[in-house]
């Protein structure tokens, strides 16, 4: 059954919603912000915490973010997993800090190229039990899907398909996907996305990118036979959007 997950995104040590396919520091853009909120990421662990949500994340989309991500891990201990940067030089002190998992992209390649020398070093520091991949991607002009890293900035060789998510589940525990061409824009979901990863289904995985609705939700359910989690972003009004309240996304959550 689909689960809502919640997310703190930050920023420059601010809670942001950002779209995602729009970094272009090294030219010295600043993504396209969405919403940048006056609360702190303590509010939104804490009312994570309180309406009991569990396998949410928090990204830091940058540097400058550290002390925020603790703010967070330490007001939902356990309750939140933590990505940005994680190498294996840093992936246990995150955990000691209250992640409940860590979440890698960008280590596990040396330029573009998967490295599984890298991934295998990431798993023997933390165990795969503790560990999330982050297989956030984009359309490849030829078709399909690839793993983009650097916030989401450089296209890898790694395509998303059934044979690397069969490949990598032995590393991890979950596997995390931003559909990085929609996120941010409220405009829909990607669905060819949705079905590739719901008719997978070996693990758990949690899809994010351009869900406006509780509708969407109900899509994602359906299309990946409950198979999929889903992370709402900019479309939430907890986050100045308008499409879909927080209350009914913990509402979602407590069906039956």
């Amino acid at each position: 059954m689909t689960q809502f997950r919640p997310c703190i995104d930050l920023h420059d040590g601010l809670v942001k919603q950002v779209i995602g396919g729009t970094f272009a520091e090294q030219n010295g853009q600043s993504p396209i912000e969405n919403f940048v909120s006056e609360r702190d990421s303590r509010y939104y662990a804490q009312m994570y915490r309180g309406d009991n949500l569990v396998g949410g994340h928090v990204i830091m989309l940058g540097s400058g973010n550290e002390d925020s991500a603790t703010g967070a891990l330490k007001e939902y201990p356990h309750g939140l997993q933590l990505g940005g940067g994680i190498a294996p030089d840093n992936a246990a002190r995150w955990l000691d800090c209250g992640a409940s998992h860590v979440i890698v992209t960008s280590y596990i390649f040396e330029g573009k190229i998967f490295s599984n020398e890298r991934l295998s070093a990431l798993v023997k520091s933390v165990g795969k039990d503790r560990l999330v991949i982050d297989l956030s991607c984009r359309v490849c002009p030829e078709g399909g899907w690839k793993v983009a890293k650097d916030r989401w900035q450089t296209m890898t060789d790694l395509p998303i398909n059934h044979e690397t998510l069969d490949k990598l589940s032995d590393s991890c525990a979950e596997f995390l996907i931003h559909a990085a061409d929609v996120e941010g824009k409220c405009d829909g979901i990607d669905t060819g996305l949705v079905k590739l990863l719901g008719s997978w289904g070996k693990i758990p995985l949690t899809y994010a990118g351009g869900v406006r609705s509780i509708e969407d939700l109900r899509a994602i359910d359906e299309i990946s036979s409950g198979c999929l989690d889903v992370t709402v972003g900019s479309a939430l009004n907890i986050f100045g959007g308008t499409g879909i309240s927080y209350a009914e996304c913990v509402e979602w959550n407590g069906r039956e």
